[in-house]
């Protein structure tokens, strides 16, 4: 009597566990066992909700409704650049917020970067008192500067003590000329202790011989700088401008806490407004619109600003 051999379906099980035996085996089980969490999180918090956002954009879906989502094709990205005053003005202030924010809030870092790089006593203080800011919440940073900023504020204290009562300053958060550029402000002076971190790990990372070598040849402080110390900063310049535009585009905590886009919607921005759009008045869909609008002007912005530096280089 002969016995049948096994089929393949029978040695299927067979080789999957010979196979997990082997050392190559278990390493790639154990290498999906630690990739499995970050995956599921992404999963559950990036992929998921981008395409569901892709997919309400289309529709004309609300946050609390009776009725089923109805697909409207591109009307919400249509009524957003034609029917609503609000979002282009919030796209102007999102503009002039990081055409701003971005140069100066670089321009200082590295300058503040360039002081606490000297060998002298006292400069682990002023790197400490630079980077508190950023330690401290934005949004407590912002209740404080709302404080500050109103008409009996310390701002406007300290302006008429300086100008012996000559000169009164305004109400700023609350006055449509002043109320973004006191926001610029205060932006500026909350994050540059973190662009200024970047800066100086880059200017350490620039050989000490380079600058001994210009010495000799006698160059300037400013020939040094120039032709020793801002081509070694080029990576460096690259990420700050990046993460500087990315968040100056992304502006919203500040808006939220001291102006809700106020006065006259001198303050919106476009999270700001997308955020009010999909919460307050609970039109999903349309937030969706205005939130991939945002994702695809911050991607170009990217994609730009990566293109330019590449060149440079």
């Amino acid at each position: 009597m002969t016995v049948a051999p096994p089929t393949a379906a029978a040695e299927t099980p067979r080789r999957s566990f010979r196979r997990f035996r082997t050392s190559r085996g278990r390493q790639t089980w154990a290498g999906l066992g630690m990739v499995a969490p970050a995956a599921i999180l992404l999963l559950l918090f990036l992929i998921i909700p981008v395409i569901l956002a892709f997919t309400l954009s289309f529709t004309n879906a609300r946050l609390i409704s009776p009725n089923p989502p109805r697909f409207v094709g591109v009307d919400n990205f249509i009524r957003a650049f034609t029917a609503d005053p609000v979002f282009v003005q919030s796209i102007g202030n999102t503009a002039l917020f990081a055409l701003v924010v971005v140069p100066v809030q670089a321009g200082l870092g590295l300058a503040l970067a360039v002081l606490v790089n000297r060998r002298l006593r006292g400069t682990t203080f002023f790197r400490v008192v630079y980077f508190i800011p950023v330690v401290t919440s934005i949004v407590v940073v912002s209740i404080l500067w709302k404080f500050l900023y109103q008409d009996d504020g310390l701002i406007n204290s300290m302006i008429d003590a300086v100008t012996f009562g000559q000169w009164r300053g305004t109400d700023w958060l609350n006055d449509p000329s002043t109320a973004l550029g006191a926001i610029i402000v205060m932006s500026i002076w909350q994050a540059v202790g973190f662009h200024m971190i970047i800066w100086l790990s880059g200017l350490q990372t620039i050989p000490e011989e380079l600058y001994e070598a210009a010495r000799m040849d006698g160059a300037s402080p400013w020939r040094q700088f120039t032709n020793v110390t801002w081509p070694g900063l080029r990576p460096t310049m690259v990420f700050v401008l990046v993460t500087i535009t990315i968040a100056a585009l992304g502006l919203f905590v500040q808006i939220d806490v001291m102006t809700q886009g106020g006065p006259q919607g001198a303050t919106s921005t476009i999270v700001f407004h997308a955020v009010r759009k999909g919460y307050e008045q609970q039109e999903i869909g349309y937030a969706a619109a205005i939130s991939l609008i945002f994702f695809v002007a911050v991607l170009i912005i990217a994609l730009i600003q990566r293109r330019l530096t590449r060149e440079k280089d």
